[in-house]
């Protein structure tokens, strides 16, 4: 059975999917799987055990009208797929089932310009629905053609040489892997989407005194690190803080988060990679990210806290963004995580690690 699964779009995203290649995979034995992904997302998913080949498009090719159809027209001749999965379902995307129209199974979502094209359709996900459900969604139709044995773990893979060498270069920037290690998100790729960083700077600080313990590792873009290294120094260079440790590429943060004990911070596409190596985080997300979305719930420990848990949603809307942001206090923040920390960190084991 050969099956090709289309999600472009954002690193987050495309891990998230992997609930859907690693149930396909463990419910329909020997089947080809194949994916489609951004090029520069694909290195993320080489060695994938749920993925059997890996299409990718550059920016250049999806802009590029003729090129573009050229390629999908290519894939879909290539290989007769017996199911073809559209997870965002968007007019250019439409074109692998256009091409494929004899595909017993074409799943997508509910668009205007997709009722002729795909034969089972879904809505799109909403606000309060997990990504989860909804990329497992997806899969109902294939229930009448087999058991489907359903998974809600999205995984990435690694080598061990890759996590070993990532280890021994943290172990050469000042790591002690007897003692817990931290990744904290100060900023993120959208920088009106961070919370404020003085707010960050005091969790931080709140932090190192309640788990002495613990070193954080401040995780940030290569094009952030004047800045970043600016308020580390603003903040007393603390001994537990650790800014000099960055991951050059989507693999090294996958190996460096294989190297770690809890993710925390500003919600984003490195901890949907924490939470695929079994992580657990605690994240604050903006006001545009639904915390029930894009923090799903399986066997790894993550909770968000955002301004739709200090206001009613309706009340939320009258705010400017900035203001939205303001409303996750601190305080609150702190309180949330030192009950997080009881719940799921073995904080005991961890202070008497050097023992």
């Amino acid at each position: 059975m050969n099956i090709l699964v289309i999600r472009f779009r954002q690193m987050g995203d495309s891990i998230l999917s992997t609930v859907l290649t690693n149930t396909l995979h463990q419910s329909l034995e020997g089947a080809r799987i194949d994916v489609v992904l951004n090029d520069n997302l694909a290195p993320l998913f080489a060695g994938h055990p749920s993925i059997s080949n890996i299409y990718t498009f550059s920016n250049k090719e999806r802009h590029n009208a003729w090129t573009y159809i050229r390629k999908v027209w290519q894939i879909t001749h290539q290989t007769r797929y017996d199911i073809i999965i559209d997870m965002r379902s968007t007019v250019n995307t439409t074109l692998f089932s256009w091409f494929s129209l004899h595909t017993p199974f074409r799943i997508g979502l509910k668009k205007v310009y997709t009722r002729f094209v795909f034969n089972h359709r879904f809505d799109v996900c909403g606000y309060k629905e997990s990504i989860i459900d909804h990329n497992l969604k997806l899969l109902h139709p294939l229930e009448s053609m087999s058991d489907i044995n359903y998974t809600r773990d999205f995984t990435l893979h690694i080598t061990e040489e890759e996590k070993e060498s990532f280890r021994q270069y943290m172990v050469m920037q000042g790591i002690d892997f007897r003692r817990p290690v931290a990744l904290l998100a100060v900023t993120t790729r959208v920088k009106i989407k961070s919370w404020a960083q003085e707010n960050m700077r005091w969790l931080t600080q709140q932090f190192i005194e309640r788990y002495p313990n613990f070193q954080i590792i401040y995780n940030y873009a290569p094009y952030e690190e004047a800045e970043v290294i600016e308020e580390y120094r603003n903040e007393g260079c603390p001994a537990n803080v650790f800014v000099n440790i960055q991951a050059k590429s989507p693999r090294e943060l996958v190996a460096m988060c294989a190297n770690i004990d809890l993710f925390l911070g500003n919600e984003g596409g490195a901890r949907h990679i924490a939470h695929s190596m079994g992580k657990p985080s605690f994240v604050i997300c903006a006001p545009t990210v639904s915390k029930y979305t894009w923090i799903p719930q399986n066997n790894v420990p993550a909770e968000a806290m955002s301004p739709s848990d200090f206001l009613k949603d309706e009340d939320i809307r009258e705010l400017s963004y900035e203001d939205q942001m303001k409303l996750v206090k601190k305080e609150v923040v702190w309180k949330h995580l030192q009950r997080f920390m009881e719940k799921f960190i073995d904080y005991e084991k961890n202070i008497n690690s050097n023992a």
